[in-house]
This record gives C-alpha cells, sequence and structure tokens, in this order.
C-alpha cells in the first residue's frame, strides 16, 4: 500500500551463520543437526513475523481508505468507527496501525489528524499546509495532495535546487508512488506532476541542455515561491514519524 514503506518492521537481526569454512567432522555431524533444525525454526518465525507484517499493513490501508472516505464527506470520526474498520482483533496495536495511516495521510495530502472530543476519542482531518493548489481544484470528490507536492519541493531543494527527473521518482518509488500506476489519491502521478503542477507553476520541468539521450529535470515553480519557504519546506520534511 502507498506509503507503508515508512513503515515497514526493522528486519530481524541476522543469526549468527550455521556454516563454517572450518573443516567438518564427523563429531560436528549431531551438533549440524541441531544448527539446521534451528535454522528451520528461524525461518518458521521470520515468515511468520513476514504475514503478521503484511496482515498489519493491509489494515493501516483499510483505515487509511477509510479516512479518505470520511475526509470527502467532511464528517468526524471516532476510534470505536476506526475499531469497527481494522477489525477488533487488532485492538493491542491500534495505535501502531492508527499513527502508520495518520502519517502516510500527512505525507501524501498533508492532512492531520486532529482529536476534537477526547471523552469519546473523535477526530477530524485537516488540511496542515499553505499551499492554495487544493483549494482551487476541491471537490466533493478530490483530495489534497500538497503533502507530495512539498515532498517533491523539498527534494529539489536538498538536490541544490534543481533535481534530476530519475532521482524525483527514485525518491517516490520509496513511497509507493509510480509513474503510470494509478494512485487512489493522487491519481495518476506522472499526469500530476509533469503536466497539473507544472501548468499550475508549482514546478518547472524543463530538458536538460545538450542531453541525448534527452533527460528532464524539475526546479520549484513560481507559485511554489509565492506560497511557501525553504523553511517551511523543511520543517515539513523534518516532522519526526512515529
Amino acid at each position: 500500500p502507498s506509503c507503508l514503506h515508512f513503515y515497514l518492521l526493522p528486519p530481524t537481526r541476522s543469526p549468527q551463520s550455521s556454516f563454517s569454512f572450518m573443516s567438518w567432522s564427523t563429531s560436528d555431524r549431531s551438533s549440524s543437526i541441531q544448527e539446521e533444525e534451528g535454522t528451520r525454526s528461524l525461518q518458521a518465525s521470520v515468515d511468520t513475523r513476514s504475514l503478521l507484517r503484511e496482515l498489519q499493513d493491509e489494515k493501516v490501508a483499510d483505515l487509511l481508505h477509510f479516512m479518505v472516505l470520511k475526509y470527502r464527506l467532511k464528517e468526524p470520526f471516532t476510534k470505536a468507527e476506526m475499531l469497527k474498520v481494522v477489525s477488533k482483533k487488532y485492538k493491542n496495536q491500534f495505535s501502531v496501525i492508527f499513527k502508520k495511516a495518520s502519517k502516510c495521510l500527512e505525507v501524501i495530502s498533508g492532512i492531520d489528524v486532529k482529536e476534537v472530543d477526547p471523552k469519546i476519542h473523535s477526530y477530524v482531518l485537516v488540511n496542515s499546509l499553505d499551499l492554495t493548489h487544493d483549494e482551487m481544484v476541491s471537490d466533493d470528490q478530490s483530495m489534497p495532495k500538497n503533502g507530495l507536492l512539498v515532498i517533491i519541493l523539498g527534494v529539489i531543494f536538498i538536490e541544490g535546487n534543481c533535481a534530476p527527473e530519475e532521482n524525483i521518482w527514485d525518491f517516490l518509488n520509496m513511497l509507493g508512488v509510480y509513474a503510470g500506476r494509478k494512485h487512489f489519491i493522487l491519481g495518476e502521478p506522472r499526469k500530476l506532476i509533469t503536466r497539473d503542477w507544472v501548468q499550475e507553476n508549482y514546478l518547472e520541468y524543463r530538458k536538460v541542455p545538450n542531453s541525448d539521450p534527452p533527460r528532464y529535470e524539475f526546479l520549484w515553480g513560481p507559485r511554489a515561491y509565492a506560497e511557501t519557504s525553504k523553511l517551511k519546506v523543511l520543517e515539513f520534511l523534518t516532522h519526526p514519524y512515529p
């Protein structure tokens, strides 16, 4: 699911190898059998962790889709409703799932999840960025995309105010965003990035001079300079993940 690359559980520590480059004598065979059994047991444990992680990621995606629906309907929602979405079987993992979904929504859309009633754990979604792009194109079925725009502006800034197109896509791929693969919030990312935001003057997309085969690069557009600043972009990028 989109954005979950940020939140995959850390890999299991690599066990000490069961193999040795030292000579293997007959007296070592019993210990080798134990090692093989231990390796199989470890692999089963790793497979179980991988399955649990995949199941948790699926629940994050389910909750994210629920939040998107609530944003479009302009409705608040409660913890009880979210627990129904992820299933009460995951009650003990809910805080982790909730944090991951919230951060994903912030990264892609620039939306914060705000608790408005601590007694019943009621929440609303609030657009946290100053860019006016989403105000211009907003309708009942659209979702803000400012979070991704700010990320791209940040990559351009970090690259020295001019980022090769391949570097932009390498970074977006780590977020689960791929050219040509429709995204349930972003639509078709290449169209959004190389056409829509360019036409709206948030990005400049130009051919690298004398490149053969042709290569392209991104710069900040005039509207990005007018509506935000490098400091604000850096603050968004360095906001700690849960």
